[in-house]
């Protein structure tokens, strides 16, 4: 997902400690909710279900890590994807064939009880369905955390709130939350801790990326940055078969990105994909307010409607007051 700039990006990430990150933090949901239905599964790729075969591990991760967030003075607004851009479209339809052949390889593995390949393609087919998007809603209000539905892309809607001074930094894997503009990203906080990653355990920590140390580094300006994007290909083009970033990179700073693209795709136009960049939809139409978890109708939906244990889920409940001497989830609002 997304465009493929680590190569020339890596050198910009800087790890962030906990205490950093404290503020209004604009969540692209529906990244973070694909990280959670990925990493939060059974050791055969079988994701969290209850008894009626529905998913939960995007409610247990919604819950879980959420509480983890506001322990540590983070206060998280959810922002959900609108109706994707018509130059989506060709993406869209990749990544549905790439799930669906994924979940037939994952059927077949488990048969042959291959169990290391069978999770490997169950995380391949792991999808964000409307399903999903509701009850992640329907959790985030009775936790009482604001979730903002977007005009257009998440990633364009949190950088917006980022650039607004309504949120502190927008959180996402994806790189293109840059080139949307977000002045500051931070990766890995909905993903953080111990991973189990190649039969290797490995820890996956908070990083940030300043966007104005990237575009100084780099000596782009970010339209530019973008133009090395389209190069490489992004959700809303192919890019160019055999240039990868650094390649990119050398030729948006020769000057020479519109010769190549005149060589390369002589029927493609770039400007669509730029202007989407630079000028994507978004919504003013949004009000972030913090309100008090309802742990009874929590402990409701997900013990009597999803089987959570009724144990774990006070427990993280019990979090919110924090014991004497120190902070009560008041003081965050």
């Amino acid at each position: 997902m997304g465009v493929a700039l680590r190569d020339i990006i890596a050198e910009y990430k800087n790890p962030v400690t906990w205490d950093g990150l404290s503020g209004v933090a604009a969540i692209d949901a529906n990244n973070a909710l694909y990280q959670f239905l990925t990493i939060i599964r059974q050791p055969d790729g079988t994701p969290l279900m209850d008894h009626k075969g529905r998913v939960t591990s995007h409610l247990s991760g919604i819950l879980f890590r959420m509480v983890n967030f506001l322990e540590k003075g983070i206060k998280p607004a959810f922002v959900f994807d609108g109706k994707p851009p018509y130059l989506k479209n060709a993406t869209i339809a990749v990544r549905r064939k790439i799930r669906d052949d994924a979940g037939e390889k994952w059927k077949e593995a488990l048969e042959k009880g291959d169990e290391e390949e069978a999770y490997r393609q169950a995380r391949s087919s792991t999808r964000v369905d409307e399903t999903i998007i509701k009850t992640s809603k329907e959790l985030l209000d009775l936790m009482g955390i604001p979730y903002v539905q977007s005009a257009g892309e998440g990633e364009s809607q949190a950088a917006f709130m980022v650039q607004r001074g309504d949120a502190l930094y927008a959180v996402s894997q994806d790189y293109d939350t840059l080139l949307f503009g977000a002045p500051l990203l931070v990766r890995n906080l909905t993903v953080s801790g111990k991973r189990k990653i190649r039969g290797r355990v490995i820890s996956v920590n908070p990083e940030r990326i300043v966007l104005d140390e990237v575009l100084a580094g780099l000596k782009l300006t970010r339209e530019e940055l973008i133009q090395v994007g389209i190069l490489v290909g992004t959700d809303f083009n192919p890019g160019i078969e055999g240039v990868g970033a650094k390649t990119g990179l050398k030729i948006v700073k020769k000057g020479e990105f519109a010769k190549k693209i005149a060589e390369k795709c002589p029927d493609f136009d770039p400007e669509p994909v730029l202007n989407l960049f630079l000028r994507p939809p978004v919504t003013t139409d949004y009000t972030l307010v913090w309100g008090h978890p309802d742990a009874e109708k929590i402990k409701k939906m997900l013990c009597d409607g999803y089987d959570f244990a009724e144990e774990r889920v006070e427990s993280a409940l019990e979090r919110y007051t924090v014991k004497s001497g120190q902070k009560t989830l008041e003081s965050f609002f």
